[in-house]
């Protein structure tokens, strides 16, 4: 059993729980990801490590209340415990010896523990977050403490610019900015177009996928996606891959094969 030591709201729909995990932080690196089941009787549903304190033994999870599973964990208060918590799984992001990098993060999918590696690893960091409105912003004086610049955008202006991250990617690149890499992390649509809108530039463009996952381990094959024209599998050989060389289309069709059984 894992218990939960702190628990933040952080706004109606999205949750921050820190875990106790000792073996699990103690590997733990940006880009990795852990596998959950609140009991016994429960689906393994897969969640990006947000942030992780080997001291502590804790990982810190942050998640969005769309179905039974999260919101069965978002019921869980300070104190009580999850029946799973394996991890990390998958392969931690790769920096290359970057010495100037985008971070793009969307909605839940922020970015915050890249930005905080790369801050760490005394990188130049430009951060860019999206959000719909003003409403559902998150983490915004915890990115701004890992990045040199951040941008905060949504979609409606009713705080920080209004427009797209792409939008105001395109804006820093035509403006000189020398970047090693972007590193975008969040909607597969919004991936997407942020490997659209590098390509031309030709820089190094790292996407963190979400597709289906099951067992996290590649034996299943639930998350398989095709990059370069090659069948990877997300759990094991990813989530991190080259954005150019994504199908997202593909992508944004397997996961919605079980729309209408989500739905219900």
């Amino acid at each position: 059993m894992f218990r939960i030591v702190n628990k933040k709201e952080l706004n109606s729909a999205v949750t921050l729980l820190e875990i106790e995990a000792p073996f699990v932080a103690k590997k733990a690196k940006a880009g990795q990801f852990i596998i959950f089941r609140v009991d016994e009787f429960s689906e393994r549903v897969p969640l990006t490590i947000a942030d992780y304190d080997r001291e502590k033994g804790t990982v810190t999870i942050i998640f969005q209340k769309v179905g039974l599973s999260t919101k069965l964990l978002a019921a869980k208060e300070v104190g009580d415990s999850i029946r799973d918590f394996v991890g990390p799984l998958g392969v931690a992001t790769e920096y290359d010896g970057f010495k100037k990098v985008a971070v793009v993060g969307g909605g839940v999918g922020c970015a915050y523990p890249q930005a905080k590696a790369l801050h760490e690893l005394g990188v130049e960091v430009d951060v860019i977050a999206g959000f719909r409105n003003k409403d559902i912003v998150i983490l915004e004086d915890e990115m701004s403490a890992v990045s040199d610049n951040y941008y905060l955008m949504t979609d409606d202006g009713t705080k920080g610019e209004k427009g797209f991250v792409t939008d105001k990617l395109k804006s820093l690149i035509e403006a000189g900015n020398q970047y090693d890499a972007v590193i975008a992390i969040g909607p597969i649509p919004m991936m997407k177009f942020v490997s659209l809108t590098t390509k031309p530039y030709g820089i190094k463009t790292i996407v963190s996928l979400n597709p289906i996952m099951i067992d996290g381990t590649g034996m299943c094959g639930g998350c398989r996606v095709t990059v370069g024209g090659e069948i990877k599998f997300a759990c094991v050989d990813g989530p991190d891959f080259d954005g150019h060389q994504v199908d997202f289309d593909e992508l944004m069709n397997r996961n919605s094969v079980y729309k209408k059984e989500e739905a219900g």
